[in-house]
Protein backbone atom coordinates (compact mmCIF):
# COMPACT_ATOMS: atom_id res chain seq x y z
CA UNK A 1 0.00 0.00 0.00
CA UNK A 2 1.36 3.60 -1.00
CA UNK A 3 1.38 6.08 1.84
CA UNK A 4 -1.58 7.95 2.75
CA UNK A 5 -3.11 6.09 -0.13
CA UNK A 6 -5.19 2.60 -0.38
CA UNK A 7 -4.43 0.00 -2.23
CA UNK A 8 -6.56 -0.07 -5.77
CA UNK A 9 -8.26 -3.49 -5.98
CA UNK A 10 -11.08 -5.96 -7.09
CA UNK A 11 -13.32 -4.83 -4.01
CA UNK A 12 -12.56 -0.58 -4.44
CA UNK A 13 -12.09 0.05 -7.91
CA UNK A 14 -14.11 2.13 -9.73
CA UNK A 15 -15.29 0.29 -12.92
CA UNK A 16 -17.11 3.15 -14.43
CA UNK A 17 -15.65 6.38 -15.39
CA UNK A 18 -12.64 5.28 -13.76
CA UNK A 19 -11.20 8.66 -13.99
CA UNK A 20 -13.42 9.89 -11.19
CA UNK A 21 -11.91 7.62 -8.87
CA UNK A 22 -9.63 8.73 -6.11
CA UNK A 23 -8.41 6.49 -3.66
CA UNK A 24 -5.73 8.72 -1.38
CA UNK A 25 -7.02 9.03 2.30
CA UNK A 26 -7.49 13.11 1.45
CA UNK A 27 -10.17 12.04 -0.78
CA UNK A 28 -11.76 9.62 1.25
CA UNK A 29 -11.93 10.78 4.84
CA UNK A 30 -12.97 14.63 4.06
CA UNK A 31 -16.03 12.99 2.67
CA UNK A 32 -17.51 10.70 5.05
CA UNK A 33 -16.77 13.77 7.55
CA UNK A 34 -18.77 16.22 5.42
CA UNK A 35 -21.67 13.64 5.22
CA UNK A 36 -24.69 14.47 7.97
CA UNK A 37 -25.30 11.23 7.72
CA UNK A 38 -23.65 7.43 6.69
CA UNK A 39 -25.29 4.53 5.45
CA UNK A 40 -24.31 1.22 7.13
CA UNK A 41 -24.62 -2.67 5.09
CA UNK A 42 -24.59 -5.28 6.41
CA UNK A 43 -25.83 -9.12 6.80
CA UNK A 44 -27.90 -9.51 9.61
CA UNK A 45 -28.30 -12.85 12.12
CA UNK A 46 -32.13 -13.34 11.67
CA UNK A 47 -32.26 -16.81 12.54
CA UNK A 48 -36.51 -16.70 12.39
CA UNK A 49 -36.08 -15.22 9.01
CA UNK A 50 -37.30 -17.59 6.22
CA UNK A 51 -35.11 -15.32 3.48
CA UNK A 52 -32.05 -13.59 3.99
CA UNK A 53 -31.43 -9.81 2.82
CA UNK A 54 -28.64 -7.14 3.30
CA UNK A 55 -29.44 -4.13 5.88
CA UNK A 56 -28.77 -0.54 5.26
CA UNK A 57 -28.64 1.14 8.12
CA UNK A 58 -28.20 5.50 8.56
CA UNK A 59 -26.13 6.37 11.19
CA UNK A 60 -23.53 9.51 12.36
CA UNK A 61 -20.47 8.82 11.84
CA UNK A 62 -16.76 10.33 11.05
CA UNK A 63 -13.08 8.80 10.73
CA UNK A 64 -10.85 9.00 13.54
CA UNK A 65 -7.44 7.85 15.17
CA UNK A 66 -7.00 6.68 18.80
CA UNK A 67 -4.25 6.16 21.46
CA UNK A 68 -1.50 4.19 19.87
CA UNK A 69 -3.18 3.91 16.67
CA UNK A 70 -3.35 7.78 15.86
CA UNK A 71 -1.58 8.79 12.87
CA UNK A 72 -2.55 8.95 9.00
CA UNK A 73 -4.76 5.93 8.90
CA UNK A 74 -7.67 6.21 10.60
CA UNK A 75 -11.17 4.06 11.42
CA UNK A 76 -14.68 4.97 11.35
CA UNK A 77 -16.60 5.35 14.22
CA UNK A 78 -20.33 5.02 14.30
CA UNK A 79 -22.30 6.02 17.30
CA UNK A 80 -26.01 4.22 18.30
CA UNK A 81 -27.95 2.80 20.86
CA UNK A 82 -27.55 -0.56 22.44
CA UNK A 83 -31.13 -1.25 21.45
CA UNK A 84 -31.34 -0.98 17.65
CA UNK A 85 -31.33 -3.18 15.74
CA UNK A 86 -27.93 -3.14 13.85
CA UNK A 87 -26.83 -4.02 17.72
CA UNK A 88 -29.25 -6.61 18.06
CA UNK A 89 -28.60 -8.77 15.32
CA UNK A 90 -25.06 -8.33 14.86
CA UNK A 91 -23.74 -8.55 18.84
CA UNK A 92 -22.15 -11.47 18.07
CA UNK A 93 -20.42 -10.61 15.59
CA UNK A 94 -19.10 -7.73 16.77
CA UNK A 95 -17.72 -9.28 19.87
CA UNK A 96 -15.30 -11.65 17.95
CA UNK A 97 -11.70 -10.58 17.71
CA UNK A 98 -12.41 -10.83 13.91
CA UNK A 99 -15.44 -8.21 13.90
CA UNK A 100 -18.57 -7.50 11.51
CA UNK A 101 -17.82 -7.46 7.67
CA UNK A 102 -19.52 -4.16 6.64
CA UNK A 103 -19.45 -1.17 4.08
CA UNK A 104 -20.01 2.30 5.01
CA UNK A 105 -21.00 4.44 2.22
CA UNK A 106 -21.37 8.54 2.09
CA UNK A 107 -22.55 10.73 -0.84
CA UNK A 108 -22.61 14.63 -0.88
CA UNK A 109 -24.38 15.90 -4.03
CA UNK A 110 -23.11 19.65 -5.38
CA UNK A 111 -25.55 19.83 -7.86
CA UNK A 112 -28.32 18.65 -11.03
CA UNK A 113 -26.55 18.65 -14.40
CA UNK A 114 -29.04 19.13 -17.04
CA UNK A 115 -27.70 18.55 -20.49
CA UNK A 116 -29.13 18.99 -24.16
CA UNK A 117 -30.26 15.36 -23.85
CA UNK A 118 -31.42 13.05 -21.06
CA UNK A 119 -29.02 10.51 -21.35
CA UNK A 120 -26.51 13.14 -20.69
CA UNK A 121 -28.39 14.50 -17.35
CA UNK A 122 -26.07 13.99 -14.88
CA UNK A 123 -24.87 15.93 -11.14
CA UNK A 124 -21.61 16.68 -9.13
CA UNK A 125 -21.30 14.59 -6.31
CA UNK A 126 -18.34 13.80 -4.40
CA UNK A 127 -18.87 9.79 -3.01
CA UNK A 128 -17.27 7.44 -0.64
CA UNK A 129 -17.27 3.72 0.17
CA UNK A 130 -15.52 1.91 2.80
CA UNK A 131 -15.31 -1.76 3.45
CA UNK A 132 -14.28 -2.74 6.86
CA UNK A 133 -14.35 -4.94 9.80
CA UNK A 134 -16.67 -3.74 12.63
CA UNK A 135 -15.62 -4.26 16.47
CA UNK A 136 -17.80 -3.25 19.41
CA UNK A 137 -15.63 -0.41 21.24
CA UNK A 138 -15.35 -1.07 25.22
CA UNK A 139 -12.30 0.56 26.37
CA UNK A 140 -13.46 3.55 28.38
CA UNK A 141 -11.43 6.20 27.16
CA UNK A 142 -11.71 5.18 23.49
CA UNK A 143 -15.93 5.30 23.97
CA UNK A 144 -15.17 9.06 25.38
CA UNK A 145 -12.86 10.05 22.89
CA UNK A 146 -15.54 8.88 19.85
CA UNK A 147 -18.46 10.43 21.33
CA UNK A 148 -16.69 13.63 21.66
CA UNK A 149 -15.23 12.97 17.63
CA UNK A 150 -18.31 12.55 16.40
CA UNK A 151 -20.71 14.76 18.77
CA UNK A 152 -17.99 17.91 17.60
CA UNK A 153 -18.08 16.26 13.85
CA UNK A 154 -21.37 17.04 13.80
CA UNK A 155 -20.97 20.86 15.07
CA UNK A 156 -17.15 22.15 16.11
CA UNK A 157 -17.17 22.56 19.96
CA UNK A 158 -20.68 21.50 20.66
CA UNK A 159 -19.48 18.60 23.03
CA UNK A 160 -17.64 20.80 25.63
CA UNK A 161 -20.25 23.15 25.33
CA UNK A 162 -23.11 20.34 26.88
CA UNK A 163 -23.72 18.71 30.27
CA UNK A 164 -20.71 16.33 30.46
CA UNK A 165 -19.80 14.10 31.13
CA UNK A 166 -23.03 12.01 30.11
CA UNK A 167 -24.16 9.95 33.38
CA UNK A 168 -23.67 6.11 33.86
CA UNK A 169 -27.44 5.26 32.13
CA UNK A 170 -26.65 6.97 29.09
CA UNK A 171 -22.92 5.53 28.57
CA UNK A 172 -24.76 2.28 29.13
CA UNK A 173 -27.09 2.73 26.36
CA UNK A 174 -24.91 4.11 23.98
CA UNK A 175 -22.84 1.74 21.60
CA UNK A 176 -19.86 2.83 19.77
CA UNK A 177 -18.66 0.76 16.93
CA UNK A 178 -15.01 0.99 15.32
CA UNK A 179 -14.74 -0.09 11.72
CA UNK A 180 -11.20 -0.43 10.78
CA UNK A 181 -11.33 0.34 6.81
CA UNK A 182 -9.55 -2.55 4.63
CA UNK A 183 -10.16 -0.81 1.43
CA UNK A 184 -11.70 2.16 0.03
CA UNK A 185 -12.62 4.63 -2.58
CA UNK A 186 -13.81 7.64 -3.62
CA UNK A 187 -15.70 9.10 -6.80
CA UNK A 188 -15.91 12.92 -7.70
CA UNK A 189 -17.53 14.01 -10.55
CA UNK A 190 -17.57 18.11 -10.77
CA UNK A 191 -17.88 20.27 -13.81
CA UNK A 192 -20.65 21.59 -16.21
CA UNK A 193 -22.24 19.62 -18.80
CA UNK A 194 -20.68 16.76 -21.26
CA UNK A 195 -22.97 17.14 -24.33
CA UNK A 196 -23.15 14.72 -27.91
CA UNK A 197 -21.05 16.20 -30.35
CA UNK A 198 -23.92 15.81 -32.70
CA UNK A 199 -26.14 17.84 -30.25
CA UNK A 200 -23.22 20.66 -30.26
CA UNK A 201 -24.25 20.95 -34.20
CA UNK A 202 -27.56 21.63 -33.93
CA UNK A 203 -28.27 24.87 -32.88
CA UNK A 204 -31.82 25.41 -33.32
CA UNK A 205 -32.41 22.52 -30.43
CA UNK A 206 -29.44 24.10 -28.55
CA UNK A 207 -31.22 27.54 -28.36
CA UNK A 208 -34.64 26.03 -27.27
CA UNK A 209 -33.15 23.39 -25.17
CA UNK A 210 -31.17 25.02 -21.48
CA UNK A 211 -28.66 23.22 -20.26
CA UNK A 212 -26.08 24.09 -17.56
CA UNK A 213 -25.67 22.90 -13.73
CA UNK A 214 -28.19 24.00 -10.71
CA UNK A 215 -25.81 24.15 -7.77
CA UNK A 216 -26.95 22.04 -4.50
CA UNK A 217 -25.61 21.98 -1.26
CA UNK A 218 -26.80 21.31 2.55
CA UNK A 219 -28.28 24.66 3.78
CA UNK A 220 -28.70 25.16 7.87
CA UNK A 221 -31.09 27.22 8.64
CA UNK A 222 -31.44 29.94 11.42
CA UNK A 223 -31.17 27.98 14.75
CA UNK A 224 -34.87 27.58 16.92
CA UNK A 225 -34.70 28.18 20.55
CA UNK A 226 -36.29 24.52 22.71
CA UNK A 227 -38.91 25.45 24.73
CA UNK A 228 -37.15 24.87 27.64
CA UNK A 229 -34.18 26.90 26.67
CA UNK A 230 -32.83 29.66 29.02
CA UNK A 231 -30.30 31.04 26.72
CA UNK A 232 -30.96 34.32 25.86
CA UNK A 233 -29.22 34.37 22.90
CA UNK A 234 -27.94 31.86 20.12
CA UNK A 235 -23.88 31.24 21.35
CA UNK A 236 -21.48 32.58 19.04
CA UNK A 237 -20.13 29.17 18.12
CA UNK A 238 -23.39 27.97 16.70
CA UNK A 239 -23.93 31.22 15.31
CA UNK A 240 -21.01 31.37 13.08
CA UNK A 241 -20.66 27.67 12.50
CA UNK A 242 -24.06 28.32 10.58
CA UNK A 243 -22.80 31.23 8.50
CA UNK A 244 -19.39 29.58 7.74
CA UNK A 245 -20.70 26.31 7.08
CA UNK A 246 -23.43 27.54 4.87
CA UNK A 247 -21.18 29.92 2.98
CA UNK A 248 -18.41 27.36 2.39
CA UNK A 249 -21.06 24.96 1.24
CA UNK A 250 -22.45 27.26 -1.41
CA UNK A 251 -19.51 28.50 -2.54
CA UNK A 252 -17.55 25.07 -3.17
CA UNK A 253 -20.85 23.91 -5.42
CA UNK A 254 -20.94 26.82 -7.81
CA UNK A 255 -16.91 26.39 -8.02
CA UNK A 256 -17.45 22.75 -9.44
CA UNK A 257 -20.25 23.50 -11.54
CA UNK A 258 -17.97 25.85 -13.77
Amino acid sequence: MEPDKFEKSSINEVKRYRNRGKYGYDDVYPIIDSAPVLHISFHALASDATESYPVILPMFGCTGSYGEKAGTERSIYLHGYVSSRFFKKSSNSLDDSDGLKICVAATLMDGLVLALTPNHHSCNYRSAIAFGDAHLVTDEGERFYAMELITNNILPERWENTRIPPTRAELTATGIIRVDIKSASAKVRAGTTGEDRNDLKDEEMRRRVWAGVIPSWTQWGSPIPAPTNMVENVPDYIRTWVKDANASAEKFAYDVAK
